[in-house]
């Protein structure tokens, strides 16, 4: 048996209603003994071997941070990329300026392009908003090079505008294009399931070593730098499933990061198996006899229902959008109840991608119909992003037994856009209504959606409980939380929403020790500097690994 390592610090926020805070956790390996003081511990420590660690004794510790939908496959393919984006971008190794307007938008890309050294077959970039960088074409990125194949990804990663190069260089059929109804052949613009086809061209340069393999190294940093002790892949295989899974594993096994990934799948993993549910459901429900570490399975799934946030493609109800177009479904309505029922009738745990309140409505009715055919109790159907929304469904949330992971960020960002040019004041002012949430007694999550926000949970917090738009105004102060709410949101609430309580959360005995530690007390500063509150290390399994500065 190993020796009791005592962690000491000014404060322990332990996020235990029933023991809310302490100065020292004991951890033997890997798990939590107890949370207390030195004199509560003394039974533990009189009876076994031990050290006082008190490297952390000025600093204030939590449980690890979790973030329950990001996408390490995602940013393990744009963080090598050339990032032009409208806001200021931070990740580390990396900062980049603010870029908005037309021409401004096609000049950064003109310099990232003559920067480049030309290595690898494509060029692309990424961060791209119709909003702030106007509508780019085909002609446009003809325009700054006939010759090299340029590729910019939308903000949203659910789009994706090529120009000839490009188009060749990935061997796209052009009839197909004509005949595709999500590709715009004309302007180069690839969406939804159109942007699949195109990445189906670059699957194999995305997945070479020095592009997904870099990128997924990269991706540990950032991790780190957000204080992540566990992360969920929300819809693992988004790609491919064995070339994510075999890159996967080299890379943690390699770099063996302070974190450990919870693999949801998604549910659907080839769009031919739309009209097989049960063939798909076997292909998915095969994959829990794999696991590893720090990659583990779980029997979640994931689904979706309506277009990306970012894009301006989720459903929405009546009177839709300011200028009249339509958003776009990902599932057809007649076929999401089809392939959700498999999962449900097995005892998987459903996360459903809902942007609008349409979106929000199909997966709720859903829900209604399977606890109707097929009762279950403490099921977790949980609605993901959660972006417009309505308070009556947050009752039948409520009413439904369902839950809600949260990405609060796009209020910051897109808050105030949304309000002027595309859905106007009441349901911009209204994103990610957590207020309504917490008010109504409904758990739930703050996740980033990385690279949709960033990987970065503090920041997540600060939006959630001032709300703060992109002018630092308030949008929907009666949607705000407090620090405590949005605290269990990235900690204990965030486990539940992964199912991990049992394991992750808070620091109580017999979990695993995991802890985020911090510069400052997120209970004690002004709220409007939660995202600036430094994190000094994390602790993950009992073992310390502190931030390079």
């Amino acid at each position: 048996m190993n020796e009791i390592t005592v962690f000491t610090a000014k404060r322990v926020h332990t996020m235990s209603d029933s023991a809310p805070t302490a100065t020292a956790v004991a951890v033997r390996d890997g798990i939590i003994l107890e949370a207390g003081t030195l004199e509560s511990l003394a039974p533990w420590l009189e009876a076994h071997p031990h050290r006082i660690d008190t490297r952390f004794a000025d600093k204030i510790m939590m449980p690890g941070f979790i973030d329950p939908h990001l996408h390490p496959f995602i940013g393990a393919v744009l963080l090598p990329t050339a990032f032009v984006t409208a806001f200021e971008w931070k990740v580390p190794g990396q900062d980049v300026p603010a870029t908005r307007g037309h021409a401004e938008y096609l000049e950064a890309v003109r310099a990232a392009v003559a920067r480049d050294d030309g290595s690898k077959p494509i060029f692309v970039t990424w961060g791209y908003h119709q909003i702030w960088h106007g509508d780019v074409t085909r002609e446009e990125l003809n325009d700054i090079s006939a010759d090299r194949a340029i590729l910019v990804w939308h903000r949203s990663f659910h789009e994706i505008i090529l120009n000839d190069a490009a188009i060749d260089r990935l061997g796209i059929d052009r009839q197909m294009m004509q005949d595709h109804p999500q590709i715009n052949a004309e302007t180069g613009r690839f969406s939804e399931t159109g942007a699949m086809v195109a990445i189906d061209g670059l699957k194999p340069i995305l997945f070479s070593p020095d592009w997904f393999g870099a990128g997924l190294f990269r991706l540990h940093e950032v991790l780190h730098a957000g204080g992540h002790t566990t992360v969920a892949d929300m819809a693992w295989g988004m790609f491919d499933y064995e070339m994510e899974w075999a890159a996967c594993v080299q890379s943690m096994e390699v770099a063996n990061p302070p974190y450990r990934v919870m693999m949801v799948p998604r549910g659907l993993p080839e769009p031919e198996l739309m009209g097989n549910p049960e063939d798909a459901f076997a292909r998915v429900d095969a994959l829990t006899d794999r696991g590893t570490d720090r990659l583990f399975f779980d029997r979640h799934v994931k689904f979706f229902t309506d277009g990306a946030f970012f894009s301006e493609l989720m459903q929405l109800t009546d009177p839709g959008y300011i200028d009249g177009h339509h958003g776009e479904w990902l599932t057809a309505p007649d076929q999401f109840e089809a392939i959700a029922r498999p999962y449900w009738n097995a005892g998987y745990r459903i996360h459903v991608h809902c942007t609008g309140d349409l979106g929000v409505e199909l997966a709720l009715d859903v829900l209604d119909k399977l606890q109707f055919e097929r009762p279950r109790v403490d099921h977790r159907f949980t609605i993901e992003h959660f972006g417009v929304s309505t308070e009556d469904q947050v009752r039948r949330i409520k009413a439904l037994g369902a839950i809600v992971s949260a990405n609060v960020y796009y209020l910051h960002e897109l808050g105030e856009a949304y309000w002027r040019k595309s859905i106007g004041h009441e349901r911009a002012s209204q994103m990610a209504r957590l207020g309504s949430l917490a008010r109504a007694g409904v758990p739930f999550g703050l996740h980033s959606d990385f690279t949709m926000a960033p990987a970065h949970p503090l920041t997540s917090v600060w939006v959630a409980v001032n709300r703060f738009a992109e002018s630092g105004a308030v949008l929907g102060e009666n949607e705000r939380v407090s620090v405590h709410q949005a605290l269990r949101a990235i900690t204990i609430d965030a486990a539940w929403v992964m199912g991990q309580e049992n394991m992750i959360g808070s620091i109580q005995s017999g979990k695993k020790a995991d802890f985020t530690v911090l510069d400052e007390d997120p209970y004690g500063v002004d709220t409007a500097r939660l995202k600036d509150i430094a994190i000094h290390a994390t602790v993950f399994e009992g073992v310390a690994h502190l931030l390079d500065k």
